[in-house]
This record gives C-alpha cells, structure tokens and sequence, in this order.
C-alpha cells in the first residue's frame, strides 16, 4: 500500500508548535503522522459494557458482564491478546487498517448495490435531446479530469480538524485512491486492487448495456470538451446499432460475490473476456449514459425517491441495473431525461472524499455553462476513436446473467426507501441551543427507534480517524444508557417535569459527545475489539468465550447504521440497511432544514422506513419544543 507520510503527499503530522502569540498552535507538515493508538484494555471493556447494558436484556447482559470480567482479569486473554495487539503497532503504519478493510468490506459476501455501494444524486437537469446529454456527460468528464490533475500530482489542499485539536491535518490517502482502485470479487474474500497506470488516460462509457474504452488524455494533456463529446456521440450510435444483440455482462457485478466471482473466473477463460475486464478495472472511471428513470409506480411521477433509486441500483434489469459495473470505485451516471449522480465502491473511501470530487466536478459544469461556446467536429481528432469490449458468451454465462437478474430484481423489490426533507429548522437551531447537531440528530434517531420498537439497537455512525496514518473510521455508538432514560422520559414512560427531560437531554448529548471525541482521538472500541480477536486468530489462540458471547453478536448486529454526509449543493447521498432486520439512515443538515433518507428491508415486518422517517420528523419537533420550554423556565427568575 501506498505510503503519504508528508506533508506534499497529503499525509498529516503528530507533533505542533506553538506561534509564539499564545494563539492556536501551527503544525509541522515535515512530521509523519502519528499512529493510530492503542487504546488501554480495560477503558475498553468499560465503554463496551456502558453501550451494551442498554441494548441487551438483564440476562444477557449479566453474562456478557461474566465473560468481560473473565476476558479483563490480570494475566488473562485480554492482557495477553493486548500484547500482541501493541506489538502490531509497531510493526504497520496502521494496525487497524486491513483487519477493518477485511471485516467491513473484503469479507462480506452480500451484493454491492443497496448493501454497500452509496448512491448519490446530483442537482437535476432537464435534456430536451440526446444531444444535451451528450455535451454534459462531455462536461462532467472534463469536471471529474479537472480534478485528477490536482490528484495525480498529490496536491489537494490537506484537510484540517474541526473539533478538538482543531487544525490538526487529516490524512488524505483515500483521496488519491479513487482512481486507482477497484475492487474483484473473490471465492470467501474480495481483492483491492490498486492500478498500475496502465490506464489512466482512458475512461469505459457504458451504454445501452455496452462497454467503451474512451481516451480521455493524451501525452500533451486532457483531451478538450469537443473531443470527448464525438467520441460519446460515435458510442452512443454504436450502442443503438447493436442494443439487440448485447449480453448485459454488467448485470453479473450486481449478484453475491462468491456466484460473481465463480462467474468472473468461467469469463476469465477466454482471452477476449481477459482482455476486456482488465481494460474495465484498469480505468480511472466509469461512465454510464442511462435510459431515463423511470417513475413512481404508485403515482406515476418522477419524485427525489425516484432519483435516488436510480442511482442507488439502476431500478432493475430491465431498466438501468446491467448498465453498470459495481466494482468500479467511481461510476458516473447521466441518464437521457437529466437524472445525474453516482454509485461508488466504498471500500476505498468514505464519503468526504467522494463529496469533494462531485462538488468541484459540478462547479466546473456550472463555470462551463456560462461559457457556453460551441464546437464543431473538425475540431475533434480523427484518431480517437473507441473500442467497443468483446465478450465471448458461453452457456453458463448466459444462465449467470439470467440468475443475477432475478436475484438484483428481487433485493431491489425488497428495498424499501424513503426520503424526507425537514423543513422546520436545519443545523442552526441545534447551533443556537448550544449543542451539536450531529449529537442532536443521532438522538433524534435513537427517541425514533425506541418509540418505533419500545427498545434501543446497536448503533453505527462513522467517526472519522483521518488525524492518524492511513485512517479511516471508527464507530460513535448513540445507544447509551443516557440516551435510553431520556428517550423513555420522552414517551411518559418515566414521570419526569420538562426540565427533568431537558437535564436528562443534555447529559445524553454529553455523553455523546464525550463518545464522539474519544472516537475521532482513536480511543473508540470497535476497531479496537476487532483487532484483539484477530490477533488471537492469527496467534492460533484459542477463541475467547467474550467473542462468542450473543451480546458480543448483538453488539456488532448494526439494526441502526446512520451517517452524516454534508454538501455544499443541492445533492445527497443514500444507501442501504446492512442487516435484513434494520434501517439505513443518512442524512445532510443544511442551515434550515435537514434531508433524511431512511431504508429498510420489505421483508422484515417490523421495520417501515415510511413511518420511521415520519417518527423522526415527530422526534426532532419534540426536541426542539423541549429546548424552547428551557429556555422559558430558565429565563423566570427563582421566587
């Protein structure tokens, strides 16, 4: 792996100085950055039994309490597992980093859309013709090589800390991976594969179920607007010319990775398949030029949901879901009717660095509107023209396709997606009372559960440890046991007056956020737990009765996986539950209002997303007339 350890390459530093004027200290960008830590065992043990009391029954917790007392003891298997753990840190840059990419990722064997791939969903245009899809597909593609220039030659501005230590530089490896990376399908584990460069100057264009190896670039640069918009009008009238006759292979990256990989090794046996799938995962990106989305069924219309659902899975077989290629990191899509946006591996980076590109890609759109120069096709090189990639079909490829059909057609039917857009404040009013609008949110989140199903869920929400050496992230858990009492005092279930409720909400923001700063400062437990069970495997050590312990199965059981991904446009992103029993919840506060996309799974009874978002809407009006009412009472003066 790639090593960015100074401060050109986007790597941040350990140690500061101060300026001499008493003000906030400077950082030294000639400095690595440091580690990621170890945090002590026992601190540990503590915060995982504080979130696990108030998600387990009292039997279930009283053996999970048993068997971490067991784990914890002097000269036991956490103290020694502990020591194997140190030694780790010692010998990588990043303990945490392949057990976390093997664990969240590599090793899961479910299928990329909804389960894993975001999508997201640019500001919506309106094409008139085929032409104008063209000219801002040409666009966006020039945005996205806009951006590379600054990427290939490792000079993004480097990313500070906005809390606690705040200017801290964050590493910034992730950004310069999304262009080189790509993710194959394996028999029990997938692969990272990172490109040599033998394909940085050309781009696949999928259209009409077809692929395309475009060239973008040439030795004396970026190939111009006009250029690759002829070579995107040659691939459309290619794809239409033979849309009858093309094998939708696209639609295999869409079944479980074991079956895709099975199928993928059946391709890899003939050269003219070899040839095309390296050309695949050796590009910088993909581009698909969409049929338009199709509406609502229910009311025949084309809504935000609509939208999202297009990027997120491509809406069926039948409709867009085998005009993509989900193991690509970056797949930009551009559909007839104006519907824009993006479906991303997310193995390779979170979301931050995803958001930054789009939004510079966008604005370079915007910016080239209002130049707005036409061109004509003497202007476009006679020698760039596409290769369409030949697939050699036998007749179990042909069963793969039709089996990788059904099965994407029936998750996607099993998906159940809402959208809401809340409109009675956005993160100002959190601001304003003093609190965190993150912490805010995510016990909104937590009343929402509890009043919905009458208890509180292992929580996921990604925490960001950028500030240590190829860091990604570690998990902030919501479900406290602060969170749970106020959350019943919510409900009635507890007799408690508005300013009891109020007490009892700012001690759950405390111990949120207490939470949070522990997390992003690489004291957070789940990297942490993970890493001490696989150095026990790895050690041949026999499995500790606390990793098989049920509460520790519930404890990594995600029914609520949330995350926060802010843009700066009218944009946002979306994804699915990660387990068959839970709710995906994303959500993008702006000043005065807060857009939430909720999903869940059809076939679980419990879960709704249509009533959990309405619940959420109900949560967050709660909070904000509680906080509104302290403020009365604290403003009378004591008798």
């Amino acid at each position: 792996m790639a090593s960015n350890m100074n401060g050109n390459a986007g790597g941040a530093i350990s140690s500061k100085t101060t300026n001499g004027k008493g003000e906030d200290p400077e950082w030294d960008l000639t400095k690595p950055l440091p580690k990621l830590p170890v945090p002590p065992l026992q601190s540990t043990l503590d915060k995982y039994l504080g979130v696990m009391k108030p998600v387990l029954t009292p039997i279930q917790f009283a053996k999970t309490k048993y068997l971490v007392d067991d784990f914890r003891k002097p000269g036991g298997q956490g103290e020694m597992l502990q020591e194997c753990l140190i030694q780790a840190y010692h010998n990588k840059e990043n303990w945490a980093y392949d057990w976390w990419l093997d664990d969240m990722y590599l090793k899961i064997r479910l299928a990329l859309p909804i389960n894993s791939n975001p999508g997201m969903v640019f500001p919506r245009n309106k094409f008139h013709n085929p032409r104008e899809q063209l000219r801002y597909a040409s666009r966006l593609i020039c945005g996205i090589l806009d951006y590379k220039i600054k990427v290939d030659r490792r000079a993004l501005p480097i990313e500070r800390a906005r809390h606690k230590e705040k200017g801290q530089p964050m590493c910034m490896e992730q950004h310069y991976r999304i262009f080189t990376s790509y993710r194959a399908p394996g028999l029990k584990k997938d692969t990272q594969i990172t490109d040599t460069g033998d394909g940085q100057d050309k781009v696949i264009v999928i259209c009409k179920n077809q692929l395309f190896v475009m060239e973008v670039a040439t030795e004396t640069g970026n190939l111009s607007e006009a250029e690759i918009y002829g070579q995107l009008e040659l691939i459309a009238r290619l794809a239409d010319a033979d849309s009858a006759n093309a094998p939708p292979v696209g639609i295999l990256t869409s079944q479980t990775r074991d079956k895709w990989a099975a199928s993928r090794n059946r391709l890899l046996l003939d050269p003219i398949n070899r040839d095309s799938l390296d050309a695949i995962e050796n590009s910088i990106f993909i581009l698909c030029l969409d049929k338009p989305t199709c509406p609502s069924p229910d009311t025949l219309k084309i809504d935000i949901t609509c939208l999202a659902l297009h990027m997120l899975h491509g809406q069926g077989s039948w409709a867009n879901t085998a005009n993509r290629w989900f193991d690509k990191t970056m797949q930009f899509v551009v559909s007839e009717d104006g519907t824009s946006g993006l479906n991303y591996e997310h193995s390779v980076a979170e979301g931050i660095a995803v958001v930054q590109l789009v939004e510079h890609a966008i604005k370079y759109i915007e910016d080239a509107k209002l130049r707005q120069r036409s061109f004509s096709q003497s202007s476009i090189r006679n020698t760039l023209v596409p290769r369409k990639l030949c697939w050699n079909i036998t007749s179990e490829t042909v069963k793969d396709i039709q089996q990788a059909s059904e099965y994407i057609d029936g998750l996607i039917d099993d998906l159940d997606l809402t959208i809401v857009r809340f409109d009675n404040f956005g993160r100002d009013f959190p601001k304003s009372q003093g609190m965190s609008p993150d912490s805010f949110i995510q016990l909104a989140l937590q009343l929402t559960y509890y009043k919905v199903h009458s208890r509180l869920v292992s929580t996921y929400e990604s925490a960001s440890t950028r500030r240590f050496r190829l860091g990604r992230v570690d998990n902030i858990r919501a479900n406290s046991q602060a969170a749970l009492e106020w959350s019943k005092a919510m409900i009635g279930e507890l007799d408690c007056s508005d300013e009891e409720k109020f007490a009892m909400l700012q001690e759950a923001l405390k111990c949120q956020a207490n939470y949070m700063t522990d997390t992003i400062l690489g004291q957070g437990i789940d990297c942490h737990l993970l890493g001490l069970r696989e150095c026990g495997i790895e050690a041949c050590i026999p499995m500790p009765d606390f990793f098989k312990d049920e509460g520790f199965r519930l404890a990594n059981h995600f029914t609520m996986s949330t995350s926060q991904v802010p843009t700066s446009m009218d944009s946002f992103m979306c994804y699915g539950p990660v387990v068959q029993d839970g709710y995906g919840v994303c959500y993008n506060p702006h000043p005065d209002y807060i857009l939430v996309t909720v999903s869940s799974f059809n076939s679980n009874d419990d879960s709704d997303s249509a009533f959990f978002a309405m619940s959420l809407e109900s949560s967050l009006l709660q909070m904000k007339e509680l906080c509104l009412k302290a403020k009365q009472f604290n403003s009378v003066p004591p008798s």
